[in-house]
């Protein structure tokens, strides 16, 4: 009678699991849901392969090129306002090792309304049109290095009433903007074996997929990456993430982006590189972006830069230091923003500092 009793229990067990699993009403049934994400099948590099494709990007030198730059202005994101400008005509040079000309356009006019240059050290930025008749013109001067997010939020408190609006729009937009922001973007540093550590590793991100539909079942998915952080050990035994390079594994190996930390381990600059193609008609260049966006966090501002023209680019040539020190031969009012450092430094009235954008 025990044995029958176990018998039947057992076999009752087995019809129990034969149910759960072919009925079509337990919880291993297959489903379509399109809100999970597709893990996407990814390709294999070594951390050679990685540091060999960085140093190919870094053999541009020197370019010269046409393109159209997409500005968003997220100084008062705090308040809800981000400010996205038209998309504008761009000529940019840039020569290594950190050289840069950059000339913003009205599209059709052809109108310079900013041309700003950095010989590395020093910048310059001559905003020749404003929109509001010249009233916020100016010449700037200031040091590459040096933090003016000081001067930054004396312009932000400033009132939006009145003349506030015309002030963020004109004077936000182009006072947080800097020349050497895009040298690394666009002119990498090749890597440093000598002085730095190079750490491979991979990650999952989960994205949506734009190319698809929204019912798609790929319209989530999860896209795998290499991360290559560049480690530099400082004087003091501590060590310092410089950059980390993201490389998409899905069909191919392709650097995707660029993170650029400072000495406190802060992002500067946040880089993302599109579809690549081919740039100059040399045949040399090929397999490199197209389009680059530029994301500083502390200054507020995105840029997205897109070639016109990507066989018209000019790659290689040496260009004069004195092309990149913009003359103010336009008798601008000149705004030294060391010199307003210094002055918020020593506490001087506020006012005084307000007064320096937009005295005539």
């Amino acid at each position: 009678m025990f044995i029958k009793s176990n018998s039947l229990k057992l076999s009752v067990f087995s019809l129990f699991l034969f149910a759960l699993f072919f009925s079509g009403c337990g919880s291993f049934v297959k489903t379509k849901d399109n809100k999970r994400p597709t893990l996407l099948k990814t390709e294999n590099a070594a951390e050679a392969d990685l540091i060999s494709e960085v140093n190919r990007y870094s053999k541009v030198n020197s370019m010269r090129a046409k393109m159209d730059l997409k500005f968003e202005d997220n100084s008062f994101a705090e308040l809800g306002i981000a400010e996205k400008y038209r998309t504008a005509d761009g000529e940019i040079v840039v020569q290594r090792p950190a050289n840069i000309l950059l000339k913003v356009q009205v599209p059709v006019l052809k109108t310079d309304v900013v041309q700003m240059t950095s010989d590395g050290e020093k910048f310059r930025v001559a905003i020749l049109e404003d929109g509001s008749g010249g009233k916020y013109k100016k010449f700037v001067l200031g040091t590459n290095n040096a933090d003016y997010s000081v001067l930054q939020e004396q312009v932000q408190k400033m009132d939006l009433d009145g003349n506030g609006k015309m002030i963020k729009q004109n004077v936000n937009a182009f006072s947080n903007l800097r020349p050497q922001h895009f040298t690394d973007a666009m002119l990498m540093r090749p890597v440093n074996m000598a002085n730095n550590l190079y750490v491979q590793s991979t990650i999952l991100q989960e994205e949506e997929n734009t190319d698809v539909a929204k019912k798609s079942p790929l319209l989530r998915v999860l896209r795998g990456y290499y991360l290559l952080d560049e480690i530099h050990k400082n004087d003091d035994g501590t060590s310092s993430v410089l950059r980390r390079f993201w490389f998409d594994r899905v069909g191919t190996i392709r650097l995707a982006r660029q993170q650029i930390f400072d000495n406190k381990g802060e992002i500067e600059s946040d880089i993302v590189y599109g579809n690549t193609g081919n740039l100059s008609d040399t045949g040399e260049y090929n397999k490199l972006p197209l389009q680059i966006e530029v994301t500083r966090p502390k200054e507020k501002y995105k840029m997205k830069l897109t070639y016109q023209t990507p066989e018209t680019v000019t790659i290689g040539k040496t260009f004069p230091q004195d092309a990149f020190v913009l003359k103010n031969t336009w008798s601008l009012q000149e705004v030294d923003l060391d010199k307003k450092l210094q002055e918020a430094a020593s506490r001087k009235p506020m006012g005084e500092n307000q007064n320096a954008w937009t005295q005539k």
